[in-house]
């Protein structure tokens, strides 16, 4: 005898929903996290969802498991770098969150922090420093105009993976070293000192994106390593962020902004660092956030009234809305 759902809530699709976790990222075990509780979401509200591993045999697996909408659960190169979303538009298979070009954008720091600042989005000072270049902190620092600390990060990885606070110079090697293990690009940033925080944003079909409560992040020691992020009890959250009126707005509006500039769909969040004198640097976008139990995203909706299953159910929607678009296009082509 079958369950009934939890919901008499109508189902916004009856087709096959892959949820697209894991990967091969350096976030992969991250990703599984977030991959199973999305996918424990969907069955509850009802919906025929599949979880499945991304690997070499994927094209076979969705082929395999007749999946007709990809939930992507993917964090990382691969999966929120437009690399996975090309192929799922090579297949024919709706997917959500962002498209290909708002999903590279958004994952190459440095490409965001070039169309933000032309956008007038205020970004920290910094340059970057290519694997195999030998440059001397000292000689960098002058150059980009820049003073200890700096961070130096790798251009396209996500959850902190390969970001050093170098704060003298017997550390510049090991953190360029660092950086340059997981991408040939390593940045290098104002260190901009202050409160870490963060806004979510929710698209929505036919209204504005929604903007939800900002979350100040206070990690020990004051480095929001991967360990604070994914470490119950290791960092505290603030939310709504403890900032004043006039902060709030306008970092909300710089998150929305940010969100537009780069054309994202779904839902994303903005990070920003804030000085002591309450003024808003955006450090960078994540179009493909966690949503593992201590991720950001559930934390600010779930201050909104809205619920994980629901947070879930909303993200689906971006898929549908991809699908509805292809569809009107096809009817709209030229016959020949």
């Amino acid at each position: 005898m079958s369950q009934p759902r939890l919901t008499e809530r109508p189902l916004l699709t009856r087709a096959r929903i892959g949820v697209l976790m894991g990967g091969q990222s350096a976030e992969r075990e991250v990703s599984l996290r977030t991959g199973t509780a999305v996918h424990r979401s969907l069955v509850r509200r009802g919906y025929d969802a599949v979880a499945i591993d991304v690997g070499p045999a994927l094209s076979q697996d969705l082929r395999d498991q007749k999946v007709a909408v990809a939930f992507l659960a993917l964090h990382g190169p691969g999966g929120e770098d437009g690399a996975i979303q090309g192929f799922l538009e090579t297949v024919g298979i709706p997917y959500t969150g962002s498209g290909i070009q708002a999903s590279a954008v958004g994952m190459h720091k440095v490409t965001t922090k070039t169309l933000l600042a032309l956008a007038g989005i205020p970004v920290p000072g910094g340059t970057v420093v290519k694997r195999g270049t030998k440059v001397s902190s000292a000689t960098l620092l002058r150059t980009a105009k820049l003073r200890w600390p700096v961070v130096v990060k790798p251009a396209s990885q996500g959850s902190t993976i390969g970001v050093t606070i170098v704060r003298k110079p017997a550390q510049w090697c090991d953190a360029l070293a660092l950086a340059h293990r997981y991408d040939t690009d390593a940045m290098v940033e104002a260190y901009i000192p202050g409160h870490e925080v963060t806004v979510s944003i929710i698209g929505r079909q036919a209204l504005s994106p929604l903007v939800l409560p900002a979350v100040e992040i206070v990690a020990p020691g004051g480095f929001y390593d991967f360990a604070a992020k994914y470490e119950k009890g290791k960092t505290q959250y603030l939310c709504p962020a403890p900032l004043t009126a006039a902060v709030t707005k306008q970092i909300r509006a710089l998150a929305l902004r940010t969100y537009e500039v780069l054309g994202c769909e779904g839902a994303a969040r903005v990070d920003f660092r804030i000085t002591p004198k309450g003024r808003p640097f955006v450090l960078e976008i994540n179009t493909a956030p966690g949503m593992t139990e201590t991720s950001l995203l559930p934390m600010a909706a779930g201050r909104a009234k809205i619920d994980y299953d629901e947070l879930t159910e909303r993200i689906l929607e971006s898929a549908l809305a991809r699908a509805a678009r292809v569809n009107q296009s096809s009817e709209e082509a030229p016959k020949p």
